[in-house]
């Protein structure tokens, strides 16, 4: 990586951090926040590589100063997947794309909160919170996005 990269890396990490971190609204099996909508964003702004990365830290960090170390490693796997997802699909249609990623991030969380508290009814009973913070962070983004595209505040489209 370069030193730019590894920056904006950095930069974009604390943002997702700060975004997932601070709005914490109590949900079953943890709390909702912006931090999605913080990685979609990243992905939009500055590609797949720093979008990845920037999800990834800033999440599991998140997880780990909020008291839920035990839901590190199926964020890391989960806000990857995430992010890949909406990377992929932002340039054919992007409010799919945002779809798609939301869904894979809700049904991952559910199969994993059943795995770690070995309940099915307990990872389902977080699915009506994820799919709701999902929607208020396609909103956000949405929001954003539809805010500064044309204004040339950044170079979209990263790779």
């Amino acid at each position: 990586m370069k030193i730019r990269e590894i920056n904006l890396t950095a930069i974009m990490s604390a943002v997702v951090f700060i975004a997932t971190f601070i709005p914490k609204i109590p949900i079953p099996l943890g709390y909702a926040h912006l931090g999605d909508a913080a990685i979609f964003l990243t992905v939009f702004i500055c590609g797949r590589k720093i979008g990845i990365l920037s999800g990834v830290i800033g999440s599991a960090l998140a997880d780990l100063l909020s008291g839920f170390p035990i839901w590190i490693l199926p964020t890391i796997f989960i806000k990857a997947g995430m992010a890949e997802i909406f990377f992929k699909l932002r340039d054919k249609n992007i409010y799919f794309g945002l779809i798609a990623a939301s869904l894979f991030m809700t049904l991952g969380y559910t199969f994993a909160g059943a795995f770690l508290y070995d309940s099915l009814a307990a990872g389902f009973s977080s699915t009506p919170g994820l799919l709701l913070k999902s929607t208020v962070n396609i909103f956000v983004t949405v929001t954003i996005i539809s805010a500064v595209k044309n204004k040339n505040f950044f170079n979209f489209g990263g790779k």
